[in-house]
């Protein structure tokens, strides 16, 4: 499989399919506000859920054990379930849960804090789930948080702080929401609350541009990561 080739055309089949959602709603003579059109028809990310589930199947998963169009949920803590975008259930067991998460201008200021707090709400839930035996007792499964983030000037502008009271963190200081997504997937990583993340950015045009800004939150090792988990958990059904 074309890892580099595939993802390129997940993202252009994510852009396509925002232009034809909104070109749906023209169409119908519904327009909503802001980009809110292009996103309301859904499957917008459906390509990159394929293609994921096609690296899980090829590192050895039974396809009808990965799940992306129905029964995506799973019991949480503070709720009684969350819907995930991708996840695996074989034998009995969860073996991943997955994010794929997406951010377009002009609205990023108002969207970054949102898509923070969705992420990191959701794994926290997920994990004191699986604390509590919702899962049953079964090795931690594998958390991914994959996210597309739109390239443009807008995102690569340095952000002022607020800070009326107190300091944030030095390394805010002038970062770009581009950056400050990074720092977000990183540190998702580094605290465990997710096993893996990948950032990506791409141009909306229709011949999108794809740059990874971060070695270790690029697709490959993402992906890398993910089959590591697939053939320990392969192997442990063997035993």
């Amino acid at each position: 499989m074309d890892i580099d080739k595939r993802l390129q055309e997940a993202v252009q089949s994510y852009w396509d399919a925002r232009a034809k959602n909104k070109e749906k709603q023209v169409e119908g003579g519904k327009i909503d506000a802001g980009t809110r059109g292009e996103v309301t028809g859904g499957t917008q990310m459906g390509a990159m859920e394929v293609l994921v589930a096609d690296i899980l199947a090829d590192a050895g998963l039974e396809k009808l054990d990965v799940k992306t169009r129905t029964a995506l949920e799973l019991p949480g803590y503070y709720r009684s379930e969350k819907k995930w975008d991708l996840i695996v259930v074989s034998n009995g067991q969860l073996v991943t849960a997955m994010e794929f998460k997406s951010q377009v201008g002009p609205s990023f200021g108002n969207n970054f804090n949102n898509r923070s707090e969705e992420a990191i709400g959701s794994a926290t839930d997920i994990w004191v789930a699986y604390r509590e035996g919702r899962f049953g007792k079964t090795p931690a499964p594998f958390l991914g948080y994959f996210f597309l983030l739109e390239d443009c000037d807008r995102v690569k502008t340095p952000v002022r702080n607020k800070e009326p009271y107190f300091k944030v963190d030095p390394v805010f200081d002038k970062a770009s929401y581009s950056k400050r997504y990074e720092l977000l997937s990183r540190r998702l990583v580094l605290e465990r609350v997710y096993s893996a993340a990948c950032l990506v950015m791409a141009t909306n045009s229709p011949n999108s541009q794809i740059t990874q800004p971060a070695e270790d939150l690029n697709f490959q090792r993402f992906v890398a990561a993910l089959r590591g988990h697939v053939v320990t958990f392969l192997g442990s059904q063997k035993k």
